[in-house]
């Protein structure tokens, strides 16, 4: 009698896991495909099957946890239970949790010269699937007087930009007193970009 087939979806995401854990663990220029492989009992050509490289893997793991991210913002911008500031600082807040990642940053292994293409793929996917949640945001605030943004586009690129420049302060490791100073700047520009006086949004930036 033949075995049933294990989901295909099943081997990639143990792939992921095992990948990912010894990116952190390692590093990931010092993690091997035949370490994975190795951690999830299976042989070189089952990589092989799903993946063509270590790139991909990254790859994958960043569309995985996009996906995931996307999800909560998609719940946060549809929601009536709401109301339009909160949606900001809802949403800060989830960027804040998918950064905060593993007593760490989100793919901090990748965060070096030689990786940093990869991390500008991140930013930039990000980017392009955050700014129509965000625009949507802006929309509704403007239709009900919260906010006052005659160029709701340009807003969203401001507010996205801003939220970057601080990500990368961490990615960084600038210092605590740095990070502070760009926290605060970083609130009072968002306001601004929302035509919102200065206190009105309680964003609770990030910390190191």
């Amino acid at each position: 009698m033949a075995r049933p087939q294990q989901d295909p979806q099943i081997r990639i995401n143990e792939i992921l896991d095992a990948a990912e854990t010894l990116f952190y663990d390692h590093g990931y220029h010092q993690t091997m495909i035949s370490d994975i492989v190795k951690k999830i009992g299976a042989a070189q050509g089952t990589f092989y099957y799903y993946f063509s490289s270590k790139e991909g893997i990254v790859e994958a793991l960043i569309n995985r946890h996009l996906t995931n991210f996307l999800s909560e913002i998609d719940a946060v911008t549809c929601s009536a239970d709401i109301s339009v500031p909160h949606k900001i600082e809802v949403m800060a807040k989830i960027m804040l949790d998918t950064i905060q990642y593993k007593q760490g940053l989100l793919l901090e292994f990748l965060y070096n010269d030689q990786y940093l293409h990869l991390m500008d793929k991140l930013f930039r996917q990000a980017k392009k699937l955050l700014t129509p949640y965000l625009l949507t945001i802006i929309e509704e605030g403007k239709r009900n007087r919260i906010f006052v943004v005659p160029y709701p586009k340009a807003a969203s690129n401001a507010i996205l930009a801003i939220i970057q420049c601080y990500v990368e302060a961490l990615y960084e490791k600038e210092s605590t007193e740095a990070l502070q100073d760009q926290r605060v700047l970083a609130k009072r520009l968002i306001e601004n970009s929302l035509g919102m006086p200065e206190g009105s949004l309680h964003i609770a930036m990030w910390s190191a």
